[in-house]
């Protein structure tokens, strides 16, 4: 999706586009047979796997977020406040089955729809959670809804956001957990104008975890006793971590529980990184850092401790803001089993990232999206499927095995 990406008065100013995707953790099917274990063939180098991709359907409208169901149908997000039913066995529906559009605010290009994921028990419940900027004045707003009944909307959690319209997060996501997990950008604009990356006061620039299926007082959900700053004076309890500029997209891997989050950088990095549940509280760096480089040095805190991204990447040869994915934990290609699967909006490069088995991580390119990737999601089987800004595509995405390059 294009958005105006600002940079300070000294770098060249311009319109940059904003990486919009929606993985999010597959249905429970998929968790409960990834959590099985891997397959038995051996995963294999990445410099010998390639992506293929191929084109399912047509016809959206600015899709910016996908999930699957239990009953093999794939939900997308449209960016005016729609949702779309696709099935591999009939196509894309001709008709919304979610029309949230009287409570969207479109005002700038990257306010909408932002994310969707199904509740565990969306088989017997249809409910479903939703992340949008809200009317009047693009509020963060993170609320749950059936998906028969769209007036029966419940907020649970906002955020202001009314001085600049992109950098808002938007990624909505179960863990193993059972807690939701919702991310927010830093408000907008550049430079993290309100300092909120380093900010524990303000959801701005933060992953949050909530409990949805209790309330607390007067909140519609509750805070884990285990979340990080729960006890910190001036901290708000539902952050999970910090120092992010615009995490888009991040997805929850269904075997170890971690996260992984493509965070979009400013005008230099863009960057991966992998959180696991141990690491709750992490630092992710923003504004002190963008990626690894420093980025302002009035927002690094003396003895701060901050995590390094594990892939990040430049903006040289058409590179401009990551779209976080997804781990494959599918069975139809065992080789790529483990496999994070990340991309980015303007090159369309893939990039594959693994853990090594004896600590650190591999990389490689593997090929290329069809243009504009919005959203990396995955179906009830854990196969992935890649959805196309502008154009308004779904294509099924596959694995294939290549020779390595001598």
């Amino acid at each position: 999706m294009l958005r105006r990406r600002c940079r300070p008065a000294t770098m060249l100013a311009g319109l940059f586009v904003l990486a919009l995707s929606a993985f999010l953790l597959p249905p429970v099917s998929v968790v409960s047979t990834a959590a099985a274990g891997a397959p038995h063939t051996r995963a294999v180098p990445l410099a010998e796997l390639t992506v293929v991709s191929e084109q399912v359907a047509f016809g959206l409208q600015r899709p910016i977020a996908i999930t699957g169901l239990p009953d093999g149908r794939m939900l997308i997000a449209e960016k005016n406040g729609t949702v779309r039913a696709y099935h591999p066995d009939t196509g894309l529906a001709a008709e919304p089955v979610l029309d949230l559009t009287a409570r969207i605010d479109t005002s700038d290009n990257e306010r909408g729809l932002l994310g969707i994921t199904p509740a565990p028990n969306f088989a017997r419940t249809g409910i479903l959670y939703v992340a949008y900027t809200s009317l009047p004045s693009g509020t963060l707003t993170l609320a749950r809804v059936p998906i028969d009944a769209p007036d029966r909307v419940q907020v649970l959690l906002t955020q202001e956001h009314a001085e600049y319209g992109n950098h808002n997060g938007g990624q909505v996501a179960f863990g193993r957990d059972g807690y939701l997990y919702w991310s927010l950008g830093d408000g907008g604009h550049a430079n993290d104008p309100f300092k909120a990356g380093q900010n524990l006061g303000t959801l701005l620039g933060k992953i949050v975890r909530i409990d949805v299926n209790r309330t607390c007082g007067t909140k519609p959900y509750c805070v884990p006793s285990d979340n990080p700053f729960v006890r910190m004076h001036g901290a708000r309890p539902e952050i999970w971590l910090y120092g992010l500029r615009n995490p888009w997209r991040f997805s929850v891997d269904p075997v170890d529980g971690s996260l992984w989050i493509g965070d979009v950088g400013q005008g230099m990095i863009e960057e991966i990184n992998h959180i696991r549940p141990s690491q709750r509280g992490a630092n992710l760096g923003w504004s002190c850092r963008e990626g690894t480089p420093v980025f302002d040095p009035q927002q690094c805190r003396p003895g701060g401790r901050y995590t390094d991204p594990v892939f990040e990447y430049d903006h040289f040869n058409d590179n401009c803001s990551v779209t976080g994915g997804v781990v494959y934990r599918g069975f139809r290609t065992p080789e790529a089993w483990g496999t994070y699967v990340a991309s980015d909006y303007c090159s369309t490069r893939v990039f594959a990232v693994r853990p090594k088995p004896n600590g650190g991580y591999e990389s490689a390119t593997i090929g290329n999206f069809p243009t504009q990737p919005t959203a990396i999601g995955t179906d009830v089987h854990g196969e992935l499927y890649v959805l196309s800004d502008l154009p308004g595509w779904l294509n099924r995405v596959r694995f294939e095995r290549v020779q390595p390059a001598v």
